[in-house]
């Protein structure tokens, strides 16, 4: 398939992140008219003729809603104008969280997003660092799940850091902070917490020595920062030196900025995947949006993608 074949649009939510990948692959941004009635009600229409193409539609799902509702009003647009092939690209997937019934009488909204997506009429979906890998497994279409740990890896072994520690913020996150661990060549620490009620948690047990060491916390996603200060106030108090911070979605809702801030954090790091305005000296930005490129132009080739994922 040719690359001319290749038309990518976004959504209002993810401008600034396709300039870049469009930039990247050489190509022009989609042009599509998004708009509000004066209810609130959402309304699209490609200005570009997309019939035949290999559409790709950039947004990402985080609040408020409309963000989900403008994608898939975007995909349906895009049906009904006879694309060939409809990609969603999704950089945070929103409602990911809410994968199970942990209680009576909830919502598995994970599954519902993935529902809505596919009956809107998407053919594939290219996604990072889902909150659970095997969400995957609620479509019936093909995912590509890309990591941001090929670039947050890039960036601590840079900075060298000696006797260092990887930690789990919890027991669900010990996969993703094992294969950190494994490749900057540190220890594993775990912490235990639980969670009372929603966005509130408190740290139980460390498992692990972590006197003196420099010790990374690493997760998917920071909402409320609750629980990412939990922990590093209890590693500080267990005689951690030094703490830093890898996450790939920075939601930072409510408080969260203020809490970091106030924390004995050193430094965080974090991705795109989600607008930001934010001015501190404890947070730097990672760009993913050539890895997005990469992604959506080995899609269109029929190239392998976890070719991107090999860290040296």
């Amino acid at each position: 398939m040719a690359r001319s074949e290749i038309q990518i649009f976004s959504g209002r939510n993810s401008n600034y992140l396709v300039k870049h990948i469009c930039d990247y692959l050489d190509l022009p941004l989609g042009k599509c008219r998004i708009v509000n009635f004066s209810d609130g009600e959402i309304w699209v229409k490609y200005n570009d003729n997309i019939r035949g193409k290999d559409v790709y539609i950039v947004q990402s799902t985080n609040p408020p809603s409309d963000n989900l509702m403008e994608l898939l009003i975007m995909i349906d647009a895009a049906v009904r104008a006879s694309a060939r092939r409809i990609t969603a690209v999704i950089p945070y997937f929103g409602y990911a969280r809410q994968d199970r019934k942990d209680m009576p009488r909830v919502s598995i909204t994970a599954k519902l997003i993935a529902n809505l997506l596919t009956e809107a009429g998407v053919d594939r979906i290219i996604t990072m660092d889902l909150h659970a890998p095997q969400l995957q497994g609620f479509f019936d279409i093909p995912v590509d799940h890309l990591y941001c740990s090929v670039l947050l890896l890039k960036y601590f072994k840079k900075l060298k850091l000696r006797n260092l520690a990887v930690a789990a913020p919890d027991v669900g996150g010990s996969k993703r902070a094992r294969a950190y661990a494994k490749n900057l060549g540190a220890e594993l620490i775990l912490i235990d917490k639980r969670r009372p009620k929603p966005n509130v948690a408190e740290v139980m047990n460390i498992i692990g020595d972590v006197e003196g060491k420099n010790v990374l916390i690493v997760d998917d996603l920071i909402d409320t920062a609750n629980t990412f200060v939990a922990a590093v106030d209890a590693l500080k108090k267990h005689g951690a030196k030094d703490i830093y911070g890898a996450a790939t979605h920075p939601i930072l809702s409510g408080q969260a900025i203020n809490r970091i801030e106030n924390s004995s954090l050193k430094k965080l790091v974090i991705a795109n995947t989600v607008p930001l305005n934010v001015k501190s000296k404890k947070i730097e930005i990672l760009d993913v949006s050539r890895l997005f490129a990469h992604a959506i132009l080995r899609n269109n080739e029929n190239q392998s993608i976890s070719a991107l994922f090999k860290v040296e």
